[in-house]
């Protein structure tokens, strides 16, 4: 997003466009469409050997197809060919031939080794690389949100969010699931992730409620995280620009899995020669290099992007001036309290206060309470005294809870209260929880 004095403006790809000028991509070497000819045309030989399999089949029929379009599911792409090719050169997998090699051998054996081990790193690297960039965006976006109880909610469903998608991942790999069943799942949860964002920006159904919730986010924000993804959206910009030398290096590593795959099935009719070791070689050493300067590259790019900007200097913090705190004098002696009705259990209760501090050092008594249809009370945040406090808890049960500002023990002292506080309604449509989740490209 481009600030303005009136505050925030949609981003546009022509906006983009200038920002992306001053981050030209340096080509890729020659030498990686000569790798991806060289190892397309050793496998094609090692397929007149024996028929495809129909794994090899549909691999060689993804090398040699079209690419994914999006950047982040390309990330996603190279991400999942890399733990197949660490899962083809384990040595356990490795054709029995080689894993007897002898002093002959051994070189292959180092090689291969040495390969394992760089794929390992890179795919080391590129994990860390998704997870900070995913964390970076959602706390850049949380900075345009009301600085309040609120965000601490929203940060917590966020994080529980994530521990849910990855135990079903855990269970999935329990279950015997394949890598390409994890990556499958994987990609349904970005793909998830992206869904919820569009319908918090277009704020239909039950995303009202976190809009409601959400009150003082600017209203261009939400238009922004609504089309930020779309196929033709100002990130299409970035895609044309830095797309095409992702989608070879994904082709790349395609073909250097394929032909690992097809090297072991039929490693008993024709042992691997050195020269094919050595295309191998290069081939891995080359697409790992161009690769991890591709990722260092698109991590420059995001995290300068225009789009990624404080929210002071987009003018936010004027919008975050809300007048939904409450102000109020309790004299000695007296309390204040607040009734919240919740209707559902898994609903919210929070709060934020504080006192209007004159030249005295001033503090409050609060607890909170739950009281049933019947009138029992049960407390559930102990009494305390505060100077200003901001929580928040989960209900058990439906019914009135009773917030209460105790200033009884006061005999001389009224205190000038500021707080506000909301009962906010479970978030969820059908059996799965809504997280406010931030997800842009990669």
């Amino acid at each position: 997003m481009a600030s303005t004095r009136d505050g925030l403006v949609p981003i546009t790809r022509a906006y983009l466009a200038k920002y992306y000028d001053k981050y030209p991509l340096s080509p890729l070497p020659d030498e990686v469409l000569q790798l991806i000819e060289e190892l397309k045309s050793l496998s094609e030989d090692l397929a007149k050997v024996s028929p495809l399999s129909p794994e090899e089949q549909e691999l060689s029929s993804d090398a040699n197809g079209d690419p994914v379009y999006k950047i982040d599911e390309n990330l996603w792409k190279n991400r999942e060919q890399m733990e197949e090719i660490i899962f083809l050169l384990d040595k356990s997998r490795r054709p029995k031939s080689i894993q007897k090699a002898t002093e002959e051998d051994s070189d292959l054996t180092s090689v291969l080794d040495e390969i394992e081990i760089q794929f390992k790193d890179m795919l080391n690297k590129l994990k860390q690389f998704q997870i900070k960039n995913s964390d970076n965006v959602f706390n850049i976006v949380m900075t345009y949100l009301p600085q309040d109880f609120r965000g601490s909610l929203i940060r917590q469903q966020r994080e529980r969010s994530e521990r849910n998608k990855q135990a079903q991942v855990e269970a999935l790999i329990n279950s015997g699931g394949s890598i390409r069943d994890k990556y499958a799942l994987l990609w349904n949860q970005q793909m998830e992730r992206r869904r919820q964002l569009a319908q918090l920006g277009s704020a239909t159904g039950v995303y009202k409620t976190l809009v409601k919730y959400l009150v003082g986010v600017p209203q261009v924000l939400l238009d922004f995280i609504k089309q930020i993804n779309d196929d033709h959206g100002p990130m299409e910009e970035q895609r044309l620009r830095y797309g095409p030398s992702l989608y070879t290096l994904t082709r790349m590593v395609l073909m250097i899995r394929l032909f690992i795959l097809l090297s072991w099935a039929r490693s008993e009719g024709q042992k691997i020669e050195k020269e094919q070791v050595a295309i191998l070689q290069r081939a891995a050493n080359t697409y790992l290099c161009e690769f991890e300067k591709f990722l260092l590259f698109i991590r420059e790019v995001f995290i300068n992007s225009p789009f990624f900007i404080s929210a002071e200097d987009a003018g936010a913090a004027e919008g975050r001036k809300s007048d939904e705190f409450k102000e109020t004098t309790i004299p000695a002696g007296k309390t204040h309290e607040v009734v919240l009705s919740v209707e559902a259990v898994n609903s919210y209760i929070a709060w934020d206060f504080s006192l209007i501090q004159s030249t005295l050092s001033l503090d409050i008594g609060f607890h909170v309470e739950y009281v049933s249809p019947s009138g029992e009370k049960t407390l559930i945040l102990p009494y305390r005294r505060y100077d200003s406090d901001q929580g928040n808890f989960c209900t058990v049960l439906a019914g009135s809870y009773r917030l209460v500002w105790d200033n009884s023990y006061s005999s001389f002292f009224k205190k000038n209260l500021k707080y506000k506080v909301d009962a906010i309604p479970p978030v969820v449509e059908g059996s799965q929880q809504t997280v406010i989740e931030v997800e842009a490209e990669a």
